[in-house]
């Protein structure tokens, strides 16, 4: 075996560990000697792959991230050319996904979260471009993140373990928020300004609108 190979079963290891503390002992029982007693490697061979208890977090932070950025892609290429809403499918789909997987991968970033909310800005970030593609697509903005916020919502209250709800009510509600025709006809039609301006001005013989209607064109 490599040294790169070694290595990186080393920090694979030192991840798997991490985890498993987590998940059975909470965050704040994460420590580097934590680590080494659970993975069987040496303290110094976990030192070498992360330096503090913050680089792991980061690490977990971003092996996370990135299986979930892998099933996004895969989904949104099922569905971008059969869906009205491709991004939003994706983002549901994927939030489902976290929801039925093992909590350990939500754990990590609970963890991340507890330890350093600095480290947040990056799926910060991420979730900020992908809630602007939703909106852009979307006929009614608000319609598709409100779907978006339910099921974060059946995401979070499954992880905190505060949902009253079974598993399979879970998995219906969630094919429920993912079928487009379950919300067809619930939705407005965006509105376009310079349209309304041009109404309004008709309405009122080609002058301007007073100050109220100005106020209800900008709502």
């Amino acid at each position: 075996m490599d040294n790169a190979t070694r290595s990186e079963r080393s920090r694979n290891a030192a991840l798997e560990a991490a985890i498993a503390i987590i998940a059975r002992d909470g965050p704040g029982r994460l420590t580097l000697d934590a680590i080494a007693r659970e993975s069987g490697l040496s303290k110094g061979g976990v030192m070498h792959q992360f330096r503090t208890k913050e680089a792991v977090l980061k690490a977990l932070l971003e092996r996370q991230m990135a299986h979930f950025e892998e099933f996004s892609i895969r989904y949104m290429a099922k569905v971008s050319g059969t869906s009205a809403n491709p991004n939003l499918a994706t983002q549901l789909a994927t939030i489902r996904e976290a929801a039925t997987s093992p909590n350990s991968a939500a754990l990590a970033l609970v963890a991340a979260m507890v330890e350093n909310p600095d480290l947040m800005a990056l799926p910060r970030e991420l979730e900020m471009k992908r809630m602007a593609a939703i909106k852009e697509e979307a006929a009614d903005p608000d319609l598709a993140m409100l779907r978006w916020a339910g099921a974060l919502g059946l995401l979070l209250s499954s992880l905190f373990g505060m949902s009253p709800l079974s598993k399979d009510e879970h998995q219906r509600l969630f094919a429920r928020l993912l079928d487009d025709a379950q919300w067809t006809g619930l939705g407005q039609p965006r509105h376009d300004t310079h349209q309304v301006r041009g109404q309004v001005r008709n309405a009122i013989g080609g002058k301007g609108p007073d100050p109220a209607q100005a106020r209800l064109i900008h709502r």
